[in-house]
């Protein structure tokens, strides 16, 4: 069996940029993660990502484990904290917060998941995470204690981007925070896409289609939906995304 990077790298290949969709496993979803995942489903996209930064409960590990069973698509788990590691994915953003200055979200955290993830079996994708200010204080940005990069210095993030691109790392994920008023601007992922050999993976603030179409055309090779998800009509809402993602 192919591993789950190849399988991305694949679809960006056949379609030209692939579709993931955030489920956030929180306390607020419980009732609804049946919906969620068979929309998902229904809609087209390529896989699921399962985080959140700030879990407010201890039904985590049973939400993910109920996501996997019922998912037709690979289960990727976007940690925001080590206590999220489990067996119930496919593999694992392994994450550092290469945008930020914090030691313990650029190799602490790390340091004490990586033996975890050895014994979970779980494949890791090393990615380079960047935060950008979307316009507001990102509960990434609390948590982690990362100053957020500016939106308007795309020299900047090129800089990060290359530097986690020369550390190994094979996906650079750009966040503008969930619910951002602004998502990641084109220019800063046409710089990135243009100077780095790494696909580039956008998420945060992209609530419209026709918005995330525009991400492809930037230079994203994948594009990233969370809340936009959690609507009453969400299965349309993410058809609709998938096709304009996959045809732009």
């Amino acid at each position: 069996m192919s591993s789950i990077y190849s399988q991305l790298e694949s679809i960006r290949s056949k379609k030209g940029a692939g579709f993931l969709v955030l489920i956030d496993p929180d306390k607020k979803n419980d009732v609804r993660i049946e919906a969620l995942v068979e929309s998902v489903n229904r809609s087209g996209a390529d896989a699921i990502l399962v985080g959140g930064s700030l879990i407010m409960d201890s039904g985590f590990g049973e939400r993910a484990k109920k996501i996997k069973s019922l998912s037709n698509v690979p289960v990727i788990l976007f940690p925001g904290s080590v206590s999220q590691l489990g067996p119930h994915f496919d593999a694992v953003l392994f994450m550092s917060i290469i945008s930020g200055r914090n030691p313990t979200y650029l190799i602490g955290e790390q340091m004490i998941a990586a033996p975890i993830v050895k014994d979970l079996n779980l494949e890791p994708i090393p990615t380079g995470y960047m935060l950008f200010n979307g316009g507001g204080h990102s509960t990434v940005e609390f948590m982690s204690n990362s100053r957020p990069l500016p939106m308007n210095r795309p020299e900047i993030a090129v800089a990060h981007g290359l530097a986690g691109q020369y550390l190994g790392m094979k996906l650079l994920y750009l966040e503008a925070g969930s619910g951002a008023s602004s998502p990641i601007n084109n220019e800063t992922i046409e710089a990135l896409a243009v100077n780095c050999d790494i696909p580039v993976m956008v998420g945060g603030g992209i609530n419209d289609p026709s918005v995330a179409a525009q991400k492809v055309k930037a230079g994203a090779s994948f594009v990233v939906t969370g809340t936009v998800a959690e609507s009453d009509d969400s299965s349309n809402i993410l058809s609709d995304f998938a096709q304009a993602i996959h045809g732009a």
